[in-house]
């Protein structure tokens, strides 16, 4: 029976369970999860927040993170500035990032979320406005939300995922984590 477990990733928390690389060790997995043989099914980057899945199963690791198999993938992005109906329409079509076009993405303005602070918190300048967008993708390059918004003019502020298929975050605490 393969284990499956959903974990909330804090901001500035490696996707890793060691950080042996670093002259300054950072937060990793291991300091919030105790449970050996299981890996990440996918990455968050550190200055990304949110739902990480991790599992024993090799094959469901793939399932989850192999963009072949088009697994979606929600994020909240608080972006700098308020992108326009056209802009948001630019993201549904697809961007041209320099490693190519993304796919179409899922792309809606909402509400500001009721999410945790985040720690540091995001910067504020009152002569620039944000917006919170959902945005759903069925791909998974570097980085590929970040450079999406800013590919459309408007960087990425903060960036929390969500969804991953059919498991979400729901009311998982920051460094919290459950089975599936």
């Amino acid at each position: 029976m393969s284990r499956l477990v959903l974990f909330n990733k804090p901001y500035g928390v490696l996707c890793q369970f060691s950080d042996s690389r670093s002259p300054t060790p950072r937060p990793t997995l291991s300091d919030f999860i105790d449970l050996p043989g299981v890996y990440p099914a996918g990455r968050l980057d550190l200055d990304s927040e949110g739902l990480l899945l991790l599992t024993d199963d090799g094959r469901l690791q793939a399932r989850i993170a192999d963009p072949k198999f088009k697994t979606a993938k929600t994020y909240l992005v608080q972006v700098e500035g308020d992108p326009s109906e056209q802009v948001l329409e630019d993201l549904r079509r697809g961007v041209m990032l320099k490693d190519g076009p993304t796919r179409p993405a899922e792309v809606e303005r909402i509400a500001d979320p009721d999410l945790w602070p985040r720690n540091p918190p995001v910067r504020f300048r009152k002569t620039v406005p944000d917006t919170w967008i959902r945005l759903t993708i069925r791909e998974g390059r570097n980085r590929q939300v970040r450079r999406m918004t800013a590919a459309i003019g408007h960087p990425t502020l903060r960036l929390v995922r969500w969804r991953v298929g059919d498991w979400s975050l729901d009311d998982l605490a920051p460094g919290a984590w459950r089975p599936a």
